[in-house]
């Protein structure tokens, strides 16, 4: 039992500081937060589009092809990390599996280049 707890510790001292840092950070933007905002700072933004236009308003489609990119980096990761720590116990399936994988994303990465998801007008 004592050793399965020491193995835990790691993981409680990494909330330890996850939730210590967060606290420290709301209270220091409390105290430091200034007290007469701008109302053009405070406005919402998002996407790029004034908050006050209409909702059902058409948009470029490329907000999509960006947000399309970053899922396939972020699906690259999320898996590919896991998959780099457990290398050394990994079938030969496996590597080829995320070789598949990879080239997938890869062909996905190169789709969005050739429609121009890079290249901001």
């Amino acid at each position: 039992m004592d050793e399965m707890l020491r193995e835990y510790l790691p993981i409680l001292v990494f909330l330890a500081v996850a939730i210590g840092l967060g606290l420290i950070l709301i209270l220091a933007a409390v105290v430091l937060a200034v007290r007469n905002p701008d109302p053009e700072k405070v406005s919402a933004y998002e996407c790029g589009f004034n908050a006050f236009d209409d909702a059902r308003m058409k948009f470029d489609v490329r907000f999509y092809l960006v947000a399309i990119l970053f899922i396939i980096f972020d699906l690259e990761i999320a898996l590919l990390f896991p998959w780099a720590v457990a290398f050394q116990d990994l079938s030969m399936t496996a590597f080829w599996s995320m070789m598949v994988f990879l080239a997938v994303l890869t062909a996905g990465f190169a789709y969005e280049w050739k429609k121009g998801a890079m290249e901001w007008e």
